[in-house]
């Protein structure tokens, strides 16, 4: 329950909004409504009662319009981008004064105030900056001037830099397709090598077809046709050349051993989740890359395991039949929270 409280917590500077300074108790109060909004759990009589703390008092309006400002830039995206955007900042599994916390750092926080952050060299910021991105389950083919295909998986950023001296892409977050080769050489030979830059390091193609995926921990590379030229950042000078049907992952520091891999194109990119004996954990950690919220494994039975070919289009399916091919039940707080867990 949300309720207009004016008393500021000891201890703690007021954020800004509309150049004045704001009670940080209207703070956690927008923030919270945001976070209600976000989750998609929001009734009528929610945005009823959202109005009427909004017209309760000036400074409940001047917040409401402030956080406006801020996620000025979500109003070209429709849910499912904006969702994986700000979802880390409003994750219902933290605690609510925590919660509160993470989006005031990123409603209010920052010396310059919302025009900082958004302007900042943040994950956060350069992700909604993208030249190209999606949102969850969203997938997205871009055809590039020089002839290049890209093609985004879900919840994937991009950033290009192309010029005269250089064919640079930044991979912000996600995965990408991309597909090199005979229509971008047509153009002429003088054209600069691809290359993509990872948080990791910088992948050369060789004339080539490949995937590249950013982890949390790593980039994982797959080539499909021809080879690419690995070189992590801080590695001494130096490369690591990939094959086709072959995959690896590495870190800034480290290159992993390549491991073979199909060189037909990667299933996602035709809206596929490809199952062979894998673990549920596994295949939930991948499933829930194309629905919003938590998506969470019990650890008794994180060991299952399964194979088929399921739709990424319709995760609600996915899940519905896993009860009638594994002993575990889904259970859903919310359709933002889901855990599977053991039958009964």
């Amino acid at each position: 329950m949300i309720s207009p409280t004016t008393r500021p917590p000891a201890g703690r500077p007021a954020p800004q909004a509309g150049g004045r300074a704001l009670d940080p108790a209207i703070a956690d109060q927008a923030a919270d409504w945001l976070t209600l909004f976000m989750s998609g759990e929001a009734s009528d009589h929610d945005r009823q009662r959202w109005s009427r703390w909004r017209s309760a008092h000036p400074d409940h309006d001047r917040a409401w319009r402030h956080i406006e400002e801020v996620t000025g830039r979500l109003r070209d995206m429709d849910s499912r981008t904006a969702y994986p955007v700000l979802s880390p900042y409003a994750d219902a599994s933290r605690p609510p004064p925590r919660r509160r916390a993470a989006l005031r750092a990123l409603l209010w926080g920052g010396v310059a105030g919302a025009a900082g952050l958004l302007a900042a060299r943040t994950p956060l910021a350069e992700r909604l900056a993208a030249d190209y991105r999606t949102g969850i389950g969203e997938r997205r083919t871009v055809m590039l001037a020089d002839g290049t295909a890209l093609t985004l998986n879900t919840a994937s950023a991009v950033d290009l830099r192309f010029d005269g001296r250089q064919r640079l892409l930044l991979l912000r977050a996600g995965e990408v397709l991309i597909a090199t080769g005979h229509a971008a050489s047509a153009i002429g030979s003088e054209l600069p090598p691809f290359v993509v830059a990872s948080a990791d390091g910088r992948i050369r193609a060789l004339g080539t077809r490949f995937t590249v995926r950013q982890h949390a921990q790593g980039t994982e590379v797959t080539v499909l046709e021809s080879a690419v030229e690995i070189a992590p950042f801080d590695l001494p000078p130096g490369t690591r050349v990939l094959e086709a049907g072959q995959r690896l992952r590495f870190t800034r520091a480290a290159i992993g051993p390549p491991q073979p891999a199909s060189d037909a194109l990667p299933a996602w990119s035709r809206g596929q989740l490809v199952a062979d004996n894998m673990r549920l954990d596994d295949f939930l950690e991948e499933l829930g890359r194309y629905r919003p919220g938590l998506l969470r494994c019990a650890p008794e039975v994180a060991g299952l395991r399964l194979s088929g070919v399921f739709p990424v289009q319709d995760t609600d399916r996915v899940l519905a039949t896993l009860p009638s091919v594994l002993p575990v039940e889904v259970a859903q707080r919310t359709r933002f929270w889901v855990t599977v867990e053991a039958a009964p």
